[in-house]
């Protein structure tokens, strides 16, 4: 009798192992469903509002490149659907943006538009939570390849504007609150994570300053933030960056806001890791000879 237990014993322990082996080798994975697919179409479609973009179509895919949602702006040029699912689906699939397929292809390596479903357009941006990719957002018909992207990224986003609201987990493993003191707590990871897609870190919940995580791989327009100053801290790479000065062609491009092709007079400094720069309000600044990436902190205070 007792050999008859201690064999279902044994038998019992396998089998509890096997179990625990099994579940070790399952990993929890986060989805995008309809739902989610709308609040990034929402918040890409604001922003695309908040620069004046003359149209634009958004797509945004699953993970597995399967399309889940798509939403044409009226006066988009007819084939901008089909290009906003492509650079959609290469961001998904090859798991990086599509202006970085871009890139390579205008370096010489022109072999890679022979791969299928393959659109490497400035444009198309994974969506991250938790540091998993769920799926991506493409834009296709704004006024340049640069708003395409930015566009992308502000819908890419909008999962982690609203989870800076809320602390991340404690030790124990369940979701700390913010505290009564308005205490907002970012760990490494999450800030690595908004660096590499150079994304608003803290939208400020009401006050009156945000954090960006910023990152640029290229030369940006002259701006004028005429309530905002800005408070620059550079993270990695070096840049030229013009302060002072008068803005060429300038044009308002949201309230409060002025973007122009370049600055005419102003000040130009080499700045790099470690350095710190106020920019007040009101005053034109650009971003030029940037190294790739280069990362920096902005605190926007009004």
């Amino acid at each position: 009798m007792r050999k008859y237990i201690f064999e279902i014993l044994t038998l019992a322990a396998a089998i509890t192992c096997i179990a625990a082996s099994a579940n070790a080798q399952i990993a929890d994975k986060k989805s995008l469903n309809l739902q989610g697919a709308k609040q990034v179409i929402a918040a890409a479609q604001a922003e695309a509002k908040r620069v004046n973009a003359p149209g634009g179509v958004v797509a945004v895919v699953d993970d597995g490149g399967n399309l889940i949602a798509v939403e044409r702006l009226d006066g988009t040029f007819n084939a901008g659907a089909n290009i906003s699912i492509g650079k959609a689906r290469t961001a998904a699939l090859f798991k990086k943006p599509t202006k970085f397929f871009e890139d390579v292809i205008k370096n010489g390596r022109t072999a890679m538009v022979a791969l299928n479903d393959f659109t490497p357009l400035q444009g198309g941006v994974p969506v991250i939570v938790d540091n998993q990719i769920i799926g991506a957002v493409g834009v296709s018909g704004a006024a340049s390849a640069q708003q395409d992207e930015e566009v992308a990224i502000a819908g890419a986003n909008v999962f982690a504007a609203k989870a800076a609201a809320i602390a991340p987990s404690d030790p124990s493993g369940t979701t700390a609150p913010v505290s009564s003191g308005g205490v907002k707590y970012f760990q490494a990871c999450d800030v690595d994570a908004s660096f590499d897609k150079g994304a608003v870190l803290y939208d400020g919940g009401g006050s009156n300053y945000m954090i960006h995580t910023s990152r640029r791989k290229e030369p940006g327009l002259a701006e004028v933030h005429t309530k905002d100053a800005d408070l620059i801290y550079v993270v990695d790479g070096t840049a030229s960056f013009i302060t002072g000065g008068s803005v060429v062609e300038g044009k308002n491009t949201a309230a409060d806001e002025i973007r122009g092709s370049s600055i005419n007079g102003g000040n130009t400094r080499k700045i790099a890791k470690g350095d710190v720069i106020v920019v007040p309000a009101g005053t034109p600044h650009q971003f030029k000879e940037v190294s790739s990436p280069f990362l920096y902190y902005v605190v926007k205070v009004r």
